[in-house]
């Protein structure tokens, strides 16, 4: 994870509440508007990076997306990866960043049975499991030079 964090440049951080992010409605609707891509931590320090079409917010201080594929995101997972999302609102030229701790949930919770009841409701397949990402950090993206609205 050292290199997904270093290249990190933070440049408005979501202030913290009572010790924990919280996650503003402008982020959420970000994240819950648009294809977000996620990026774990290879064993040998790779990063795995991909779109997760279920990444959506779950409350002030979790995002969550139902893991289908259980590849190696889960594997990393299970390693103690941290997880990264990037939500991108291109016409806007905005964006968020979520750095935090993903946590899996298994059939027979309650987490999880709210992932298969979104799943339903959207048209998806029941996933191998929830993961639940404690937000330890935002970051607001602003695009001030016009890069994203370059060809």
């Amino acid at each position: 994870m050292r290199a997904i964090v270093l290249a990190l440049e933070r440049k408005h951080q979501i202030p913290k509440e009572h010790g924990r992010v919280t996650i503003s409605p402008e982020a959420k609707k970000v994240l819950d508007d648009n294809l977000a891509v996620q990026a774990t931590v290879n064993p040998d320090g790779t990063p795995d990076i991909g779109p997760k079409g279920s990444l959506r917010s779950y409350d002030d201080t979790h995002i969550i997306y139902n893991e289908r594929t259980a590849r190696q995101t889960l594997k990393n997972i299970e390693n103690g990866s941290k997880i990264i999302v990037l939500a991108i609102d291109l016409p806007n030229h905005t964006g968020y960043r979520f750095l935090g701790t993903p946590n899996l949930y298994a059939p027979g919770t309650p987490v999880y049975q709210e992932a298969v009841e979104w799943a339903k409701n959207n048209g998806q397949k029941d996933p191998a499991y929830a993961v639940l990402i404690d937000v330890e950090r935002v970051d607001h993206l602003q695009d001030r030079e016009g890069a994203l609205a370059r060809r």
